[in-house]
């Protein structure tokens, strides 16, 4: 293994653990500091999202790249649930017959930054940066898993 690639490896893993830590606090804001409830499918990506705080930084700091496997696929999970809720949010044909998603409906907006920007695009960015990073990471080990 060439040392560029174990400094880019390195980075990479960094890079999605700062964004995991920015989407915790950032959610941590938007709940606790300005009181916005989160409906259901906001905890569910909160569920995939919180555990990669301390799995990427555990794995950043003992510079375990066996991670990215994993983390490929939570993150993608995380993404999916994203990429639905934002959906809801955002089509109107999927919001009229979207199923109640508890107190909070899943198709309120509390944030509509520029017309698009909205929690659920905030927390599929994240799970991107941490796939993205995570494929990275894979390719440059060899795609071992070992």
């Amino acid at each position: 293994m060439k040392k560029n690639q174990k400094d880019k490896r390195e980075s990479l893993l960094f890079i999605a653990w700062a964004a995991s830590v920015i989407a915790m606090f950032g959610s941590l804001y938007f709940s606790e500091i300005r009181q916005f409830e989160p409906c259901k499918l906001c905890w569910y990506q909160r569920i995939v999202m919180y555990p990669f705080t301390i799995l990427l930084g555990i794995a950043y700091v003992k510079r375990d790249y066996k991670i990215a496997l994993y983390s490929m696929v939570l993150s993608a999970i995380g993404g999916s649930i994203s990429i639905y809720h934002y959906s809801l949010q955002k089509l109107s044909f999927l919001a009229d017959i979207a199923p109640a998603c508890g107190r909070i409906p899943c198709t309120s907006q509390y944030i509509n930054w520029f017309g698009f920007i909205s929690i659920p695009l905030l927390a599929l960015t994240a799970f991107t940066i941490i796939f993205i990073c995570s494929i990275l990471i894979w390719k440059h080990s060899g795609g071992e898993v070992k």
